[in-house]
């Protein structure tokens, strides 16, 4: 699977990491990740350790997801990410909509 998820015993965490190509060929499994969830854990993380490639559907994606999650009031981290993700999540602005490191 290129999408791993794990949710903390207590339910209250949701850690999504991402393997290979982060692109619409993962919108379904991304989002399974989530919505099969019971219920909505206080916080994500988002781990492009093993992420090898980013596009635009990613960054929609990573939207649907905090729209999901609260949107404002939600507290989505996305960690691990190449100096090249860092660039494009920075120019698309979304460094003012997630925490990233």
């Amino acid at each position: 699977m290129a999408v791993v998820s794990e949710i903390s015993p207590d339910g209250k965490k949701l850690t999504i990491a991402i393997k290979g190509r982060f692109d619409f060929g993962r919108h379904q499994e991304f989002r399974e990740s989530y919505e099969k969830l019971n219920a909505t854990p206080q916080s994500v993380i988002i781990d492009l350790k093993d992420a090898t490639y980013l596009d635009s559907s990613a960054l929609g994606m990573l939207l649907l997801l905090r729209d999901h999650a609260g949107g404002d009031e939600s507290d989505i981290r996305v960690i691990n990410t190449s100096s090249d993700v860092r660039k494009i999540l920075a120019i698309s602005n979304f460094d003012k909509l997630f925490d990233i490191n």
